[in-house]
C-alpha cells in the first residue's frame, strides 16, 4: 500500500490549520500536489482531500471547546499527569466533559502533604473551588513557555485551587493500570538501592521524577537522553521478551501474538503514555493486527498510529516528544534502503544514529537551541549497552524484587558496583570541552532552509551520490546557523529578566566581544523542612543559560560581578558549568565573602582567571570604551563598592551601577564630573529609595533607565519615591517585573528598545 503517508499529512495540516489559521489549509494543497506529482488515481486523491476536511471540522469542533468556561465550583478527576513537590501539588485534572485543566493547590500542612503522597491520586473526584490565573509570560523569547505548554496538552487554562472537598474515586481499567504503575514506583523505591530506583523507574515505566538533573544533563551533552525514554527499540524489545517467554511457556504462536496485543496497550498506561510509548505500541499493535489478514508495510503503521493519535488529542502535535519520536522513525524507514547497503553493524549503527540526527536537528536547534556533537560516537556505544544489557537486567531485577529471599540483594550486590562505575564514566565524559554546538534557536526561514536541504540529502543518498555532495547540500544551511547570529552590526545590551536581581549582557557589534554583568540568583530564606522543592529553583540554570543559547552565545569573554550579593552572583557557577568564560572580573575583597565560594570553585576547577578591578582599569574595543569608575579602594563594604562600568561611543554612554547606593553616587558624579547625560543607565539597587538620589538623577538625566526587579517582590522595588523622582525629569524607566527583558539595539541614530513582553 505504501500510501497511508499522504493521509497522515493530510490529517496533520488540517490540525495545524485548525489550531492556528484556517489560512494555513492550503498546506493541503501541497499534499495534494505531490499526490498528483506521485500520479495517483482520482479518487484517492479526492479521498486524501477529503480526509483533511473532515479532520478539520472534528479538530476545529474540539479546540473549540477548549474555550468555553468552566463553571466553579466544579467536580474534577485526577490523571496520572501530576506531581507533588515541596508544599505545592501540580498536574492535570478532567472536568465533566473530559478537558484538562491545569491545576496548582498549595497544602496548608505537613499532615495533608503526606496524605496525598500515600496515595495514587489518579481517578480521584473532587469538587474544587478556586480561581483562573493567567500563565505568567516567560522570562524572555527563549524561556519556558506555559502558556505553549498548555496548548500542547489541550488545557483550558491554570486553576488555582483555594478549598475542594473529596467526592469519591472512579473505576476504570485505565484507572485500575495507573494504580498499578503507581504502586510500582513506589515497589522500586522501597526495594532498589538508592542509585538504582531513578534508572530502572525511568526504563520501565516512563516516570523520571527522580532521575538527577546532574545525570540528565551528562546524557544531554552525549546526546543520549533519548535512553531514558521508553523509545520504539524499548517496546520492540520488551515485546520480543513478553513473546518469547510466552513461547518458551508452551504457548502457541497464535494465542502469543493475541497476548501481546492485549498486553502491549497496558504496558503503554503502565509506563506513563508518552508520545514516543504511543507510537511504539501502536505500530506494534497494527502490524500484529493486520498480520492475519494483509500484511500492513512499517510506514503504513506509522501513518496510521500518528492518525489514531492526533484524532485522540489533537494538541499533541506541539508537543516536542510527539514531533522528535515520529520523525526519527520516519528517517529510519524511509532511509532503509540506504542502511541495508551495509553489512557492518559498526556502520549501521553509525547510520542510524546519522539519520536520526539529521532528521531532527532543526527542530532540536528550534527548541534546545543546541546539539550534541558527541551523539554520533556516544550512541554506538550507549545504545546497544542500554538496550541489549542494562535494559534487560533492570527487568530481571524487578521481577526478581518480587521472590522472597535474598537473590534480588544478590544481583544488588553485584550490578550496583558496575553501574555505578557507568554513571561515573558518563559524568566524566560529559566534562569533555566542545561537545555541543550552540548557534542559537533559528527563524523559521532558516529551519525551512534545513530540512529542504535535509530532504535533498536523503534523495542523493539513496541515489548513492558521491559523499561530497549531499556533504555540500547540508554545509550551507549549516553554515547559515553557525552565523546568522553574528551578523549584527550594532551594539546590543540585554537586561535579563531574572526576578529580584541584575544580570545584563552586552554584545559589542559582529560579537567580536561579549560581556555579562551579574548572573541573578535568589535571596533565600529558611523553611520548614517539608516545604522544600526536591531540586531548588536555579536562576542560572534555568534563565540565564537558556538566553545566552537562544542567542547562540557559547562563549563570554569577560563575566562582571559587581559585587558579592546572591542575587548578583548566585547563578554565576552555573553558568561556568555551561558557557565557556575567558575570564571574571570581581570587586576588590569581595572574594572571602560566603556567596562567592561556589563561583570560585568552579572558576578554579575551570582554570577561568578571576581579577579584582577597581576604578581606573579600562580597555577599549573597536572604538567602545570600557572603563571602572568604582570602587577606588580595597576595602570591601558591601554595595557601595559594586563595580560600576561605564560605557561610550562617541555620543553613546551607558553606566550600569549595581547596587550603588546614594553616598556612593555622590561620591561618584564628584570624582566624575563629565557624567551628564547618559543614554542608558542601570538604577542602582533595583531602584531602592537608598539609590536614586536627586543629585545623581539630576546630574546624569538618562535618556532610559532600567529597574531590574522581581514582580512582586517583598522589598516594594523600585521605589514609588524613586520612580517619581524620574518621572518629575520626564525621564522614561522600564522595569523588568513589568516589561520583562529588555533589550537595547545601539545605532549612529540611537537606541532601539525591545522588551519580552512588549516592543516600543
Amino acid at each position: 500500500m505504501h500510501k497511508w503517508i499522504f493521509y497522515a499529512l493530510s490529517v496533520l495540516a488540517a490540525t495545524i490549520a485548525a489550531h492556528e489559521s484556517t489560512g494555513l489549509f492550503l498546506l493541503l494543497l501541497i499534499v495534494l500536489v505531490f499526490c498528483l506529482y506521485k500520479r495517483f488515481s482520482f479518487l484517492y486523491c479526492t479521498s486524501v482531500i477529503l480526509v483533511g476536511l473532515l479532520s478539520f471540522l472534528y479538530f476545529s469542533y474540539e479546540i473549540s471547546k477548549l474555550h468555553q468556561p468552566l463553571e466553579l465550583p466544579a467536580t474534577l478527576t485526577w490523571t496520572d499527569e501530576y506531581k507533588i513537590n515541596g508544599a505545592k501539588l501540580r498536574g492535570f485534572m478532567k472536568d465533566s466533559g473530559g478537558r484538562n485543566v491545569y491545576v496548582t493547590y498549595e497544602f496548608k500542612n505537613e499532615d495533608e502533604k503526606t496524605r496525598f503522597e500515600s496515595i495514587p491520586l489518579v481517578g480521584m473526584k473532587f469538587e474544587v473551588m478556586g480561581v483562573f490565573k493567567e500563565p505568567e509570560p516567560p522570562a524572555h523569547q527563549y524561556g519556558f513557555n506555559m502558556k505553549s505548554y498548555l496548548k500542547s496538552k489541550g488545557s483550558l487554562g491554570i486553576l488555582e485551587i483555594s478549598d475542594w472537598v473529596y467526592l469519591r474515586a472512579t473505576s476504570s481499567i485505565s484507572q485500575k493500570i495507573s494504580y498499578q504503575r503507581y504502586y510500582l514506583i513506589q515497589h522500586i523505591e522501597n526495594t532498589f538501592p538508592s542509585s538504582l530506583i531513578a534508572e530502572t523507574q525511568s526504563l520501565l515505566i516512563g516516570f523520571q521524577e527522580n532521575v538527577d538533573s546532574e545525570m540528565t544533563r551528562a546524557y544531554q551533552k552525549l546526546g543520549i537522553t533519548h535512553l531514558f525514554a521508553i523509545s520504539g527499540l524499548h517496546i520492540a524489545i520488551v515485546s520480543l521478551i513478553v513473546f518469547q517467554g510466552l513461547l518458551r511457556t508452551g504457548v502457541r504462536r497464535e494465542l502469543a501474538t493475541i497476548l501481546l496485543i492485549v498486553v502491549l496497550p497496558i504496558y503503554g498506561v503502565l509506563a506513563g503514555g508518552a508520545p514516543s510509548v504511543w507510537r511504539a505500541v501502536l505500530v506494534v499493535e497494527f502490524i500484529l493486527l493486520t498480520q492475519k489478514f494483509k500484511k500492513l508495510s512499517m510506514d503504513d503503521a506509522l501513518a496510521i498510529s500518528f492518525i489514531f493519535f492526533v484524532f485522540l488529542e489533537p494538541w499533541s502535535i506541539y508537543q516536542v516528544g510527539f514531533q522528535l519520536s515520529y520523525l526519527a522513525t520516519v528517517s529510519l524507514i524511509y532511509s532503509s534502503n540506504l542502511l541495508n547497503r551495509f553489512k557492518s553493524w559498526l556502520v549501521q549503527s553509525f547510520l542510524i544514529t546519522f539519520v536520526c540526527q539529521l532528521i531532527v536537528y532543526p527542530l532540536l536547534l528550534y527548541h534546545f537551541y543546541e546539539l550534541s556533537l558527541s551523539s554520533l560516537i556516544a550512541n554506538i556505544v550507549f545504545v546497544p549497552l542500554f538496550s541489549f544489557i542494562i535494559l534487560p537486567i533492570n527487568i530481571v531485577l524487578l521481577i526478581v524484587s518480587f521472590l522472597p529471599g535474598q537473590i534480588v540483594n544478590i544481583l544488588f550486590i553485584i550490578y550496583e558496583p558496575l553501574r555505578e562505575s557507568l554513571s561515573q564514566f558518563i559524568l566524566w565524559v560529559q566534562t569533555i570541552p566542545h561537545q555541543m554546538w550552540i548557534p542559537g534557536k533559528p527563524s523559521l526561514v532558516l529551519i525551512v532552509m534545513a530540512y529542504i536541504s535535509v530532504f535533498c540529502a536523503f534523495y542523493i543518498m539513496d541515489k548513492g551520490a558521491k559523499l561530497w555532495k549531499y556533504c555540500l547540500v547540508l554545509f550551507v544551511p549549516i553554515l547559515l546557523l553557525q552565523i546568522h547570529n553574528n551578523w549584527n552590526n550594532q551594539m546590543k545590551i540585554s537586561f535579563v529578566s531574572v526576578g529580584q536581581g541584575d544580570c545584563i549582557l552586552v554584545e559589542l557589534p559582529n560579537r567580536e566581544e561579549i560581556y555579562l554583568i551579574d548572573t541573578g540568583g535568589l535571596l533565600r530564606f529558611e523553611q520548614e523542612e517539608w516545604k522544600k522543592t526536591k531540586e531548588p529553583y536555579e536562576v542560572g540554570r534555568q534563565v540565564v543559560v537558556p538566553y545566552l543559547k537562544g542567542k547562540g552565545i557559547h562563549r563570554i569573554d569577560k563575566l562582571i560581578i559587581t559585587h558579592a550579593d546572591s542575587d548578583h552572583v548566585e547563578g554565576a557557577e552555573e553558568i561556568l558549568k555551561e558557557i565557556e568564560v575567558s575570564e571574571i572580573h570581581i570587586s576588590p575583597n569581595s572574594y572571602n565573602k560566603d556567596v562567592m565560594a561556589e563561583l570560585i570553585l568552579e572558576a578554579n576547577l575551570r582554570g577561568i582567571p578571576i581579577i579584582e578591578q577597581m576604578a581606573g582599569y579600562s580597555w577599549i574595543v573597536n572604538q567602545f570604551s570600557f572603563q571602572y569608575l568604582w570602587p577606588t579602594d580595597t576595602n570591601y563594604e558591601g554595595n557601595n563598592d559594586s563595580l560600576v562600568l561605564y560605557v561610550t561611543n562617541g555620543g553613546f554612554q551607558a553606566l550600569f551601577t549595581g547596587d550603588l547606593e546614594a553616598a556612593g553616587e555622590e561620591q561618584l558624579v564628584r570624582h566624575y564630573p563629565q557624567l551628564k547625560n547618559i543614554t542608558v543607565l542601570k538604577a542602582g539597587h533595583h531602584g531602592s529609595k537608598t539609590s536614586s538620589s536627586e543629585v545623581f538623577v539630576q546630574k546624569l538625566l538618562p535618556q532610559i533607565t532600567i529597574f531590574s526587579t522581581g514582580k512582586n517582590n517583598r522589598y516594594g522595588h523600585p521605589s514609588k519615591e524613586v520612580v517619581e523622582r524620574f518621572q518629575l525629569y520626564n525621564l522614561k524607566t522600564l522595569n523588568t517585573a513589568e516589561d520583562g527583558t529588555i533589550e537595547i539595539s545601539v545605532n549612529k541614530e540611537g537606541i532601539v528598545v525591545f522588551t519580552s513582553n512588549s516592543s516600543d
